[in-house]
């Protein structure tokens, strides 16, 4: 008798691809954001970081299966480690952030939408005094204008990480996020939030993540 099993025979009957199912995830960051589930980048803000005033939302579509770990890095725009935009004009301040998510999955169903239940960890603040902005020549980790940055922890985006010490996310209204160009065109779930670090100003760069179960 023949025993030889073909690669795709085997792939056809593997029940890790007959679990997998297709999302569709609507996001709107200010300014930038980039999410991965699992540890593998699905989706990314279109407009760059380095644009002064980006504010768009964006759709997409990802693959995976449940239990799975949605790891969202959220970036508000700054000149530099001052944390502040416009510097050396009229205008210059503090800028502010904040991001909202909504997941669903092929039959329309919400299965996650950003909130309380998220966790999220701050890796870049500034400034640590908010009279930074009003120096007249502002220099990063000089007197009011002192910054804290760290690196991305290894692993935080995949399911083996252990969170437990990460603060949950701060949760904001739409009227202290004040959201532009792009927010109108999502049709949002009643129970999504804007999430953020403790500080709209003051946190500039947040790793947020989430387990999505079954």
């Amino acid at each position: 008798m023949n025993r030889t099993i073909s690669a795709a025979l085997i792939a056809a009957f593997t029940p890790t691809l007959l679990c997998a199912e297709t999302f569709s995830a609507e996001v709107w960051a200010d300014n930038w954001f980039e999410m991965r589930v699992d540890g593998v980048l699905v989706g990314e803000d279109s407009v760059p970081i380095t644009t002064e005033r980006s504010f768009n939302a964006e759709s997409f579509t990802f693959e995976a299966e449940r239990p799975f770990v949605i790891g969202l890095v959220a970036r508000d725009f700054i000149e530099n480690d001052t944390g502040l935009e416009y510097i050396g004009t009229r205008r210059q301040q503090m800028g502010d952030g904040g991001v909202i998510v909504q997941i669903t999955d092929g039959a329309g169903n919400t299965v996650a939408v950003s909130d309380a239940g998220w966790q999220c960890l701050v890796t870049h603040t500034a400034p640590l005094d908010k009279s930074c902005e009003d120096e007249s020549d502002p220099v990063a980790g000089e007197g009011a204008c002192a910054f804290d940055i760290s690196d991305e922890p290894e692993g935080w985006d995949g399911a083996g990480y252990d969170a437990s010490g990460w603060p949950q996310a701060d949760v904001f209204t739409a009227a202290q996020v004040d959201p532009k160009m792009g927010y109108e065109d999502i049709d949002w779930s009643g129970e999504a939030e804007f999430i953020w670090g403790p500080d709209l100003e003051q946190s500039n760069t947040v790793l947020c993540r989430l387990t999505v179960n079954m």
